[in-house]
């Protein structure tokens, strides 16, 4: 991890370290660790579904009172609650995702527990020739708070800037997913080669307040902006070259405040999308399911459902009309319910009826977008394309597209891109990316001729 500036705690909790059960589950058994550390609040950590090649997921609103451990999973609609025995080694309780499943997490050895995790040699390490430092600041959303780490290079500066902005769903500031940390790499890259880089939590998650569970990308954008507006006060920033890098969901907040803002001066489009929300799940869908082994007749199937779920999702904007009618649809299906809660969500109706397209069409700065060749999650043939049109359409003449052999969403070396390797491959990000990134971003912000 980055050397965080130290903060002190007044005391250490019973529940903190790491601790692993089996949830037995009607067909299968999953082995799962949980990892606790001290925080300002309280507690906050991660989980790791073993079995499921799923590490790093975000847990929240983590309590330990009275020897009762709590905590949520926001994204997987899951939550534990459980009692800490007498000798501090178990706490048993129950694992709630639809339905209450017995858990007893047993504490694990510290040892065994630093061995036990996925090999991921891009991890940093110590020493850094850099500072890092956690910071905060507020959103252009009233009422919100960010909490992020900044890390600056060696030297006085005034040091050129990127923000991080992540992707969709909860996400901490290193993007943390399936043991990986993409954003944690990313800024270590980034900030060895003269740039400052601000990552952070999304609102509602970790340390930063407000809520996730109501929010769209365009309530994201405006987090964005006050990460800019942070930036712009500090006199180590040079406020004339920051830019905005987002992945995924981020590749659509970062435009949204380039095209607000005129002092926005480069962006950076990791795997961002250029086509409507509706369009890109169902192509996503479609190929996901054909690397998967679907027949023809199964894609033709999976097809006609989400064409009908779209058609469904913009015949009305009363959210309890559309709730009637998915009801009506999806009568009999397994997880009815869950689908239905996703579905009639805010950041799910905003996202399937946006085209990025208009937006993109008013960013002057310079843009660099890059596309893994084996995204199946936002296709480059699909994105890439009208991802370019859109820009010269609006007369910007500094653009670089850029189609990276063999690599996948996350940007790893991948054999077919398929979600389930994600977890499976040691390497984080390839280093053809992170050397693409860094040298755009440094002939942008002048540090490279």
């Amino acid at each position: 991890m980055l050397s965080f500036s130290a903060i002190a705690f007044s005391q250490t909790s019973p529940a903190e370290g790491d601790w692993e059960g089996v949830l037995k589950l009607p067909s299968a058994q999953l082995r799962l660790r949980l990892h606790l550390k001290a925080a300002p609040s309280g507690l906050a950590g991660t989980m790791d579904s073993v079995d499921q090649n799923a590490f790093g997921l975000p847990i929240s609103d983590v309590t330990f009172t009275a020897g009762t451990l709590k905590w949520q999973m926001p994204q997987l609609r899951a939550s534990f609650e459980g009692q800490m025995n007498a000798a501090g080694n178990e706490i048993a309780g129950n694992f709630t995702q639809g339905m209450a499943l017995p858990l007893t997490l047993k504490r694990m050895d510290p040892a065994a527990a630093a061995s036990a995790g996925p090999k991921r040699p891009q991890m940093p390490q110590p020493p850094f020739p850099y500072t890092a430092a956690d910071v905060a600041f507020p959103s252009k959303s009233s009422g919100v708070t960010l909490a992020g780490t900044l890390t600056m290079p060696a030297g006085k500066g005034p040091h050129p800037a990127l923000i991080l902005v992540t992707g969709s769903g909860p996400q901490d500031r290193d993007e943390s997913l399936m043991g990986h940390k993409p954003f944690l790499v990313l800024a270590d890259c980034l900030t060895r080669q003269g740039i400052a880089v601000l990552r952070y939590d999304d609102r509602g998650i970790g340390k930063s307040t407000g809520s996730f569970a109501t929010a769209t990308s365009l309530d994201f954008s405006m987090d964005a902006e006050g990460a800019l507006d942070f930036l712009k006060t500090r006199p180590d920033i040079n406020a004339k070259s920051i830019g905005i890098a987002g992945h995924s969901e981020g590749g659509i907040i970062a435009p949204m405040v380039a095209a607000r803002r005129s002092d926005v001066a480069f962006i950076v489009l990791l795997a961002g999308t250029a086509v409507t929300g509706a369009d890109v799940i169902l192509e996503q869908g479609q190929a996901i399911a054909r690397v998967s082994g679907a027949t023809e007749e199964q894609l033709k199937a999976a097809r006609a459902k989400q064409l009908e779920f779209t058609r469904i999702m913009n015949s009305t904007s009363d959210p309890g009309e559309l709730e009637k009618k998915l009801r009506e649809f999806l009568a009999g299906a397994p997880n009815a319910d869950a689908q239905i809660r996703q579905l009639t969500s805010p950041w799910m109706r905003f996202f399937m009826t946006y085209d990025p397209a208009p937006t993109l069409a008013k960013v002057k700065c310079p843009v660099l977008a890059l596309n893994g060749e084996k995204d199946l999650q936002v296709l480059p043939d699909q994105n890439l394309p009208p991802m370019k049109a859109a820009l010269e359409k609006g007369g910007n003449k500094d653009v670089t597209i850029l189609r990276l052999p063999s690599l996948n969403h996350l940007f790893q070396s991948a054999k077919t891109g398929a979600v389930s390797e994600y977890a499976q491959i040691e390497e984080t990000m390839s280093p053809a990316a992170l050397e693409a990134i860094a040298k755009w971003v440094r002939t942008k912000s002048g540090l490279e001729k």
